[in-house]
């Protein structure tokens, strides 16, 4: 069954009431720290995994001249180590160093203890039920710009044909 209009207006707008709320919250208890909210998102996206720096940009949805100022600030924070590609020179990997890490999972313990502190009138079950919800929702905005990606991939490579 389709969700209906005024259902999917409500829960655009409750996502940006979501959004500027996390945002206010985090710039209230990261005051101080040696990194700002895009970074600590680039070390979270960074500590999944070594990555080239192109997908890392791709799944973070900024241009690779963006990455690259943020890779360069980790860098000389310690928190980054980049090396060549093996099957491709030109291109560069990115991982987390041990200081990285350390510090991505101190952000991530604050953000959690932070978090807990707000929801201290929520039930076990509400906090479970609504990450559930957020993962799917997640997932199907995923799958949606994953086919709208591979769409026009297809658009462009049938045009250049």
């Amino acid at each position: 069954m389709p969700v209906e209009p005024n259902a999917a207006a409500r829960l655009v707008d409750q996502i940006f009431d979501l959004q500027r709320a996390v945002r206010c919250v985090a710039a209230n208890t990261m005051r101080g720290q040696d990194t700002g909210v895009a970074l600590q998102g680039v070390l979270r996206f960074v500590g999944e995994g070594e990555s080239r720096a192109t997908h890392l940009a791709e799944r973070l949805g900024v241009s690779a001249p963006v990455l690259s100022r943020h890779i360069t600030e980790l860098e000389e924070q310690g928190y980054v180590v980049r090396r060549p590609d093996p099957r491709d020179g030109r291109a560069q990997l990115i991982a987390l160093s041990a200081a990285g890490a350390e510090k991505l999972r101190a952000i991530e313990d604050h953000r959690a203890a932070t978090l807990q502190g707000l929801l201290q009138d929520w039930s076990e079950d509400a906090v479970e039920q609504t990450a559930r919800t957020l993962e799917k929702l997640t997932e199907s905005l995923r799958t949606s710009a994953r086919a709208t990606t591979a769409r026009s991939a297809n658009t462009t490579e049938a045009v250049e044909e």
